[in-house]
């Protein structure tokens, strides 16, 4: 499902059901492609959750390019604005976490929170997603692990 749709309905989803904790997780380079959406949970005040996992990488293409074309990445590399100050400026909470043992009260705090809440989590910019659907593939072709390589 392309990105900004994606983006719709969870928003969608928390005023359908406003009484279900809503939780968007998404990668720092489909945040930028939908920040715009910063504007709609302030003007509306719907308190949902957004968790950003920034590894400075467009992450889903770089992915592809580490697992099937060698490591040669080619125009995935990011170089992010300030999450923190940027989601503010929406009036809207924010945190960055960076170590581990800081995450879990991190986690905590967005739950309980009763507004919208903006956590951005800083993750290994190597780190892969699974399950993940290759290029050119079906969904009855899911990756649950990274290909062996031979």
């Amino acid at each position: 499902m392309e990105q900004a749709r994606w983006d719709f309905l969870f928003l969608g989803a928390k005023v359908a059901a406003p009484e279900k904790q809503v939780v968007a997780v998404i990668g720092d380079g489909g945040f930028q492609m939908t920040l715009q959406e910063l504007g709609t949970i302030m003007q509306y005040k719907i308190p949902v959750k957004i968790l950003v996992l920034n590894n400075n990488f467009l992450g889903m293409v770089r992915q592809w390019q580490q697992l099937f074309h060698g490591k040669r990445y080619s125009f995935t590399e990011m170089e992010n604005p300030d999450f923190v100050k940027l989601v503010e400026a929406y009036h809207i909470q924010a945190k960055k976490v960076e170590k581990r043992e800081d995450l879990q009260s991190a986690l905590k705090e967005m739950l309980d929170a009763k507004t919208s809440y903006f956590l951005e989590v800083v993750v290994g910019k190597e780190d892969n997603v699974f399950p993940m659907v290759p290029a050119g593939a079906g969904v009855s072709e899911v990756l649950l692990e990274a290909p062996k390589v031979q």
